[in-house]
């Protein structure tokens, strides 16, 4: 009778500077994997909660004491020696300065130029999350119109807007192609990413970073489109699931609140959202009727971040708002 492997439940640490940078240390001698790098952490201990475990791991491997910290996603990941599943925390504030108690090497990062090697196999799909962006923006030309949508994509961009989808189901095909085009012009001049919504051939196409899937579109599929950067809409738990199995890089998850665009969708309010992404894999932006104050919520919730539609395209003077938490 074959008999279960047991998961070690892990709490990790993206410990994140204001400019950016996030620390990585390598696993001391006589430990499985040593001279690999990861995100420092450690075992959750009999009566611990995940938080806890961190809050201690940090006091006893780097000699800091943890402020502030949201929890993000949990990925579970199988070893030759053990299966563990790791329940990450974005650490964004702390106290002292941390310094190598256990033997390990430290090494400040950035997402663009991770230079130390090798990396425990189980961080590399965090190192891709870490790219996404805290705010998610959806174009609006249908209410904007076309000048002044793009007069505004604009003027988010140089304001640090990085993550945008193009959502213009209104136009005709040869005026969205020309629009998109423009967009996807102007973004990636700016180095941000852009993708296009539903549309997967037109992605590739256009030559922008991925597709946004409709929920739809995701519940039919068995496999994860061909496209660099691949993101979804979900509504529940079936949706959510889903997304898990087919790949998708990230979702959003939504309405939170009633919206003019979708008036008559069951709203899910903080404490459902919170709910359905608890110990989830993937990365998942909150959506509707959420405005940049609403950003702090979602990442106390489990949230990456918001995704906005019209919100997004109101005067904005925090450029931190539009980067990723994680880097400004």
């Amino acid at each position: 009778m074959t008999q279960s492997i047991p998961v070690v439940e892990v709490a990790a640490a993206v410990i994140v500077r204001p400019d950016g940078h996030f620390l990585l240390t390598s696993r001391p001698e006589g430990k499985p994997y040593a001279g690999y790098w990861e995100f420092p952490g450690g075992k959750v201990e009999a009566g611990e909660s995940a938080l806890q475990a961190i809050e201690r791991e940090l006091q006893e491997e780097l000699g800091i004491q943890l402020k502030q910290a949201y929890p993000w996603i949990t990925r579970v990941f199988t070893y030759p020696h053990a299966t563990v599943r790791l329940h990450f925390y974005r650490v964004m504030e702390w106290q002292g300065e941390p310094r190598a108690r256990e033997n390990q090497r430290l090494s400040w990062q950035t997402i663009d130029n991770v230079s130390v090697t090798p990396l425990l196999p189980a961080n590399l799909a965090v190192m891709r999350a870490l790219a996404l962006p805290a705010v998610y923006a959806i174009t609006n030309a249908a209410e904007l119109g076309e000048a002044a949508m793009l007069r505004k994509l604009e003027s988010a961009l140089q304001q640090g807007l990085r993550f945008l989808q193009i959502r213009e189901k209104w136009l005709a095909s040869d005026r969205f192609y020309w629009l998109a085009n423009e967009m996807i012009k102007r973004a990636h001049a700016f180095q941000a990413k852009v993708l296009i919504n539903s549309n997967i051939s037109l992605s590739r196409e256009l030559g922008a970073d991925g597709v946004h899937l409709t929920s739809a579109q995701l519940m039919s599929l068995t496999g994860r489109p061909e496209v660099n950067w691949c993101g979804a809409s979900c509504h529940n738990a079936e949706e959510l699931s889903q997304a898990e199995r087919i790949g998708m890089d990230f979702v959003v998850l939504g309405p939170l609140a009633p919206t003019s665009s979708h008036p008559c969708a069951a709203a899910l309010g903080w404490q459902r959202f919170s709910s359905l992404i608890r110990d989830y894999s993937l990365p998942v932006y909150a959506l509707g009727g959420l405005a940049y104050a609403d950003l702090a919520i979602a990442l106390e919730q489990g949230g990456h971040g918001i995704a906005m539609m019209r919100n997004v395209w109101v005067t904005n003077k925090d450029k931190m708002l539009f980067g990723n938490v994680l880097q400004d």
